[in-house]
């Protein structure tokens, strides 16, 4: 069973039909004990920094994540669920984030002509043998929607990047941890495909 963490986000439904559509039962809660007996976790998000976490904590989620982290149970973070295990965020000042990863979320600088928000369809720069592009190949689309990006202070766990002006940490792994910036759910076959990847993680 798959865990989808409900603290009130956007994305949700559409992570649960993805997961689904795979041939995994998904459930999407808020209860610690379903999110500790499930094979996989998920956290999706759309939504701003400071009111993400100020769910969490009203549910009492942001200690049951930590621990999922601990006890190696494999995590999923998606777009502002990535940017949630990161310290802290330029988006809410003085909201600590939860810090499961070294590093911090910066505004994507408007220069280049590039539009804020990036929404749309850009190519990865696979790094570092990430486990969830097994059989992506190099330059795959994936689909993005945001306005902040992650950069994390140790680069080795960086599994892939886009180039937005700015070099942006698409995708991120440390042990039981994963992240993308980008949205598999909405990213067509690959994005399956990475998610299908994820599942396969034990």
């Amino acid at each position: 069973m798959v865990a989808i963490i409900d603290y009130d986000a956007g994305n949700i439904k559409s992570v649960e039909k993805a997961v689904q559509s795979i041939g995994m039962t998904a459930k999407v809660t808020r209860k610690a004990d379903e999110i500790f007996s499930a094979d996989h976790v998920i956290l999706p998000g759309v939504g701003a920094f400071g009111d993400a976490m100020e769910n969490l904590k009203k549910y009492d989620l942001t200690g049951v994540i930590k621990d999922v982290a601990a006890k190696n149970i494999p995590f999923l973070g998606i777009c502002l669920g990535q940017q949630l295990l990161f310290e802290a965020s330029e988006e809410s000042p003085g909201v600590e984030g939860l810090g499961i990863l070294k590093g911090t979320v910066k505004k994507i600088p408007a220069a280049n002509s590039l539009k804020v928000p990036n929404v749309g369809w850009n190519s990865l720069d696979i790094i570092n043998n990430g486990r969830l592009f097994k059989g992506i190949d190099e330059g795959s689309f994936v689909y993005f929607v945001h306005s902040y990006y992650c950069s994390a202070a140790d680069r080795d766990v960086v599994k892939a990047t886009i180039d937005y002006g700015v070099t942006v940490d698409a995708s991120v792994e440390s042990g039981n941890v994963f992240a993308a910036q980008f949205h598999p759910e909405k990213s067509s076959d690959t994005g399956l495909k990475i998610l299908e990847n994820f599942l396969q993680v034990r």
